[in-house]
């Protein structure tokens, strides 16, 4: 058995295949399931035991050279007229993804963030009563706990799908004591109609920060830094406005300038196009959460991303970015 082994070790080291099909009719002959080498395995259990040694050690020899033959003349054929070595789980013919606008929006506007030093925090969308109302200072007659804004776990009415990311400030504030700098990125689910398919999932960020001595000059400065960063553009305008949780409370414009049409068109003809709602921390939410609001004092603010996307992009319509037509997403694969 030995010397047949050398035999075909010197007969196969001989071997040029001249294209894949004969290579590949030599890698069954010799590799194969029912091929020589393993016909050689099979008879290696009745070689004397004084001869194990020696015989093993030139089958090694021989399926090493085998395996090496194989490995090194296939690369020699084009996979693309060799059947034998296509592969066939290799997935072809998809074009380039694309990220969606609203992830673009969401990972820019919080590396903004990061720079002044807040940190993500987030929370459960499936939320109880008092973290996303109550725990804020909402008014058990506020509309926004009607069921048409919100969606309410049936067998559990306090249980609710969280309308805005507000909830996670409050379980930052019921968690850690001040100094508190956070944004908080989000799914939120309201009870509203935008379209036949789409109709309750949004997105938003929000911002905390409260310290001793945070003034509204601070909360100011914070938006016109993320207007610069954002948008390019660092004039900006706070008008009153109200949230149950803010005192005083502001909806934020940024001038967005009357240099085109589109300009014209987005602005209403105003220069200006709104972007968030902000304001200071009222003192009730803060001693709720057992702050002391004579020793510390701090602002919020949030964006629904949807909205910012829109006005980066220029897009017209929101459900464009519900609906995964390919056609619109195409037109962000090299953000």
């Amino acid at each position: 058995m030995l010397d047949k082994i050398k035999q075909y070790i010197e007969e196969t080291g001989k071997f040029k295949a001249e294209n894949a099909e004969k290579l590949e009719e030599f890698r069954i002959h010799w590799l194969g399931r029912k091929g020589v080498l393993k016909s050689l395995f099979e008879d290696f259990k009745n070689v004397p035991n004084e001869m194990k040694k020696d015989v093993g050690q030139a089958v090694n020899t021989l399926r090493n050279q085998l395996e090496q033959i194989v490995e090194n003349q296939k690369d020699s054929f084009s996979t693309a007229t060799s059947v034998a070595f296509e592969d066939y789980t290799r997935p072809t013919g998809f074009d380039k993804g694309s990220k969606h606008p609203v992830s673009v929006v969401r990972r820019e506007i919080l590396e903004i963030f990061s720079h002044i030093g807040f940190k993500v925090a987030e929370g459960p969308e499936i939320e109880d009563d008092w973290h996303v109302f109550s725990g804020l200072n909402f008014p058990p007659e506020h509309p926004a706990r009607d069921m048409q804004d919100t969606f309410f776990i049936e067998r559990d009415p306090d249980i609710l799908l969280r309308t805005h990311t507000s909830s996670v400030q409050v379980r930052a504030m019921k968690e850690n004591q001040p100094p508190i700098r956070i944004v908080m990125p989000g799914r939120v689910f309201r009870n509203e109609a935008i379209s036949s398919r789409s109709h309750c999932i949004f997105h938003q960020i929000e911002g905390l920060y409260i310290d001793e001595g945070v003034s509204f000059a601070d909360l100011k400065q914070t938006l016109m830094f993320f207007a610069k960063e954002f948008f390019g553009k660092s004039k900006i305008r706070l008008r009153p406005s109200y949230f149950p949780f803010t005192e005083p409370s502001a909806e934020v414009d940024v001038y967005w300038g009357l240099n085109s049409e589109t300009d014209y068109r987005i602005t209403k003809g105003t220069g200006w196009l709104e972007i968030l709602g902000c304001g200071m921390v009222d003192p009730n939410v803060l001693a709720s959460s057992n702050i002391d609001p004579e020793k510390y004092s701090g602002f919020a603010f949030g964006m629904g991303i949807e909205r910012i996307a829109m006005l980066r992009y220029q897009i017209d319509d929101i459900r464009l970015l519900f609906e995964n037509d390919v056609r619109f997403l195409n037109q962000f694969q090299s953000i």
